[in-house]
């Protein structure tokens, strides 16, 4: 590594490196970049009034055709101006304008984010005894947020419990990106372990890890790569054992798994009611079927919980999430689609992608050249192959319309399976058959695919440079 970064200061290294990583760059951003030629990058002198809307139709009508060809994205089955759909979009816009951090005008919302997040903690063991009935939590713009909420309260809560000023956390590899976030935001040293032949957190490795900085291990159920559900019983063990926080990211799991194990799926524990998990992160916009920008963090009770309360010439101020102003139209769209769908709603629902989800798995072990990652617990199916590129065949699918999601170690992808994909994923099968063909009969990079961009920036040992390029692709996006 050493070797290879006193070559790129070499002048002439430098430059071709530059060059080199302005042209995969370029192709990254080059479907999007053709739709911003003409952009609006200044008021327009007369306002459009109302024929703004006309405009953001037409807008609207250029995007991709999402309709059960998306990975995840889009998780409330049906069409878009019926149903489910047009409950959510009808409470959102009843409440549109208003804000809970003004709980004195608002109440009707401030009331339903406290009903979103009881109701939610009941899913997740709250009413049970052994979680001694103080379980808290507030409503975030999403998963991210939630999980950045759990770390800093952990690292505070640590801080006043055993004094810990140099904070470190422990996570798995296949722990989500936001706690690459959290460790830069809140100064926290990250430890990513890497994972077991079965994908799942490796609860030994991670023992040999903690120390006395340690304030806060992870567990996900399940993990957002492969969909596997972590061994959260040993983990709960190890964090009670060391007395550090234990975070659970239910952000996928959390409104499927209690359902799926209601009805007889082999669903280990995952929530309050395992000893030693702390706080858990669960998104309502996804399988809760609620309007995107809505997730909860959850934590086991107030002390954990760490609110800001400030005394400034503004008056006295109290923040439990990073927010201040918050949308009131997401929480009463949340609450609306519990409400609306309720525990039955839910458990139908469930039934239905956990059924879908069983049928593509059996569908992928039918094709010989792929093999699925691990064992899925839910509904998220991983799979690569050792024959084909399998970048090559995403690339293949995207052709088709079809928008999965590319992974690494192992090289591999998935589809994140919704009530979107109920009445497709025998399309779904049969293209992916034709893809993995049509590259074993054709090997070689797709005109206009990135399957040469993902294969090398997993092989690239220098991962600076793969940083680099993923901060020129954002600095150039906007």
């Amino acid at each position: 590594m050493i070797l290879i970064w006193n070559n790129r200061l070499i002048p002439g290294v430098r430059n071709y490196i530059a060059a080199e990583k302005k042209k995969v760059v370029d192709k990254l951003q080059s479907a999007s970049k053709s739709k911003r030629v003409g952009s609006t990058t200044e008021l327009p002198k007369e306002g459009l009034g109302v024929g703004v809307l006309e405009k953001m139709k037409d807008d609207k009508r250029n995007d991709v055709a999402w309709q059960g060809k998306c990975s995840g994205t889009v998780y409330i089955g049906g069409n878009e101006t019926e149903g489910h759909f047009s409950l959510i979009s009808e409470a959102c816009s009843m409440f549109a304008h208003t804000n809970p951090l003004h709980l004195d005008v608002f109440q009707s919302v401030v009331r339903y984010e406290a009903e979103v997040v009881a109701m939610t903690a009941a899913l997740l063991g709250g009413k049970e005894k052994a979680t001694g009935g103080q379980i808290c939590g507030n409503m975030t713009s999403g998963g991210t947020e939630s999980i950045l909420l759990a770390v800093k309260s952990s690292r505070d809560f640590m801080k006043a419990k055993k004094g810990i000023t140099k904070p470190e956390m422990i996570i798995p590899e296949s722990a989500h990106s936001a706690y690459d976030k959290a460790a830069q935001y809140f100064n926290i040293k990250l430890w990513r372990i890497p994972v077991n032949k079965e994908f799942l957190a490796d609860v030994r490795a991670i023992k040999q890890c903690i120390n006395k900085n340690t304030i806060l291990i992870v567990g996900s159920a399940p993990g957002y790569p492969h969909g596997i559900i972590d061994p959260i019983e040993e983990l709960g063990e190890l964090a009670f054992g060391f007395g550090i926080c234990f975070h659970v990211d239910l952000c996928l799991g959390g409104f499927v798994l209690p359902f799926a194990r209601k009805l007889g799926y082999p669903i280990p524990p995952f929530d309050f009611s395992v000893k030693g998990v702390t706080s858990i992160s669960v998104d309502v916009h996804k399988y809760g079927l609620a309007p995107k920008g809505t997730s909860i963090v959850l934590y086991r009770n107030h002390d954990i919980r760490k609110v800001i309360v400030t005394e400034w010439s503004g008056g006295l101020y109290v923040s439990p999430t990073i927010a201040g102003s918050r949308p009131g139209g997401l929480i009463a769209g949340a609450w609306a689609a519990m409400m609306s769908l309720g525990f039955e709603g839910y458990l139908e629902n469930t039934r239905a992608v956990m059924e879908v989800s069983k049928k593509i798995q059996k569908g992928i072990k039918e094709i010989p050249e792929l093999f699925i990652v691990g064992r899925p617990d839910m509904t998220i199916v991983a799979f690569g192959s050792n024959i084909v590129d399998i970048f090559e065949v995403n690339d293949i699918m995207s052709s088709k319309g079809w928008h999965l999601n590319a992974l690494q170690r192992p090289s591999s992808i998935h589809i994140c399976v919704t009530l979107q994909h109920e009445l497709v994923a025998a399309d779904f099968l049969k293209d992916l058959s034709d893809s993995v063909q049509a590259v074993k009969k054709h090997p070689g990079p797709v005109n206009g695919g990135l399957a040469p961009i993902y294969g090398a920036a997993g092989k690239i040992p220098d991962r600076v440079m793969v940083k680099e390029l993923l901060v020129d692709f954002m600095d150039n996006t906007c």
